[in-house]
């Protein structure tokens, strides 16, 4: 009995969605079809590849040796196609890509229409996630590249540089500090402060810094997530630290001023990672090249902290007035109220990303 490619396909596509019936409806057949499929592959190797006896199924350890070089073959047979597709300059096929929320739909959407405007027949599919599913969704194989901050390589996933945010400090366009233009990290000594969940990396970056200077600030709130840190800081519940473009349109609006820190030590690096020993296809690369060409050129919006920080004479840019609605301000003392926000949601954009902001 031959096999084939398809076999094997479905086969992958069982494991990977850890469902015979996601599974199927990936591969435009029924899950009886898909199951029977997987079936046969058992009685041609004598052996059980998926121990159905529990649920969710798990794969015997057959089914894990199988499964890897089933995986591995399925990506050299498409990076085989996509190789003979370049050789017509045709770049075309899928690529899924996973992105952490503050990597901000605008400018992703920017990226992904650049993109199908110069390949037409390729598409992008992008997933916003929580950090921790980002690279759970790579190292899984639901998605071809992963956009992370502080992006670090490990056993299972490979991370590639692609552009450093400098941090600024967010207020309410009343506080005290907003029409500065800049600030030293010592007048943030004894404020209260809206920050991250303490389990984030870019909390227990901002900490080290502050500690390193011997800086002390009242915690007022904490939040996964840069989108409820924003709408905390609008109603003048304290002051944050941010990266720049996060708060572009809030700052052009005038419900935010973003100053200028004036040290360089605190900075989000932004990565793209992928999984380690996975073959790319020359679509993927092409998009990673086209991320990694246009991240130093984010755009800034008018009255930006980027614009803020080139202003040389007169009033400074960031110096922008706006009308709050105002609730309630969190008291000073009071222990940090900590928020999910969002940031266990999904949002979904296939080509099109809505431009609504997700935190």
């Amino acid at each position: 009995m031959a096999v084939h490619l398809k076999w094997l396909k479905v086969f992958c596509d069982v494991v990977r969605q850890r469902s015979f019936s996601r599974a199927a409806g990936e591969n435009d057949m029924s899950q009886s079809a898909a199951s029977q499929l997987v079936h046969q592959l058992e009685e041609r190797l004598g052996v059980k590849l998926i121990d159905r006896s529990k649920r969710p199924f798990v794969l015997t350890p057959e089914g894990e040796v199988y499964y890897d070089g089933c995986r591995a073959v399925m990506e050299r047979y498409g990076a085989l196609e996509d190789k003979v597709r370049t050789l017509h300059q045709e770049v075309a096929g899928c690529v899924r890509v996973a992105s952490i929320y503050s990597v901000g739909l605008h400018h992703m959407n920017r990226y992904m229409q650049e993109f199908l405007s110069q390949h037409p027949k390729a598409n992008v599919r992008l997933e916003y996630l929580h950090p921790h599913r980002v690279v759970d969704s790579v190292e899984n194989d639901l998605s071809d590249l992963g956009l992370v901050s502080y992006p670090k390589s490990s056993r299972t996933v490979t991370a590639i540089p692609w552009r450093e945010e400098p941090m600024v400090l967010v207020c309410a366009p009343g506080h005290e500090l907003a029409s500065r233009k800049s600030v030293g990290l010592a007048q943030l000594h004894g404020r209260q402060l809206v920050g991250f969940d303490s389990d984030l990396t870019i909390r227990r970056e901002i900490d080290r810094v502050l500690h390193l200077h011997r800086i002390e600030v009242q915690l007022v709130m904490e939040f996964d997530n840069i989108e409820t840190i924003k709408r905390a800081i609008e109603i003048d519940a304290g002051v944050s630290l941010l990266p720049e473009p996060t708060v572009l349109r809030e700052v052009a609006a005038g419900t935010l001023v973003a100053v200028p820190l004036d040290t360089d030590e605190l900075v989000r690096p932004l990565g793209i990672i992928h999984r380690r020993g996975k073959q790319l296809s020359a679509t993927t690369w092409r998009f990673v090249e086209l991320l990694k060409r246009e991240g130093d050129r984010l755009p800034a919006e008018p009255g930006s902290g980027h614009q803020a920080r080139q202003a040389k004479n007169g009033k400074p840019s960031h110096q922008v007035a706006g009308e709050l609605r105002t609730h309630t301000s969190a008291a000073a003392g009071s222990p940090p109220v900590r928020g999910a926000g969002n940031g266990d949601s999904r949002l979904l954009a296939d080509c099109r990303p809505a431009e609504t902001s997700v935190g």
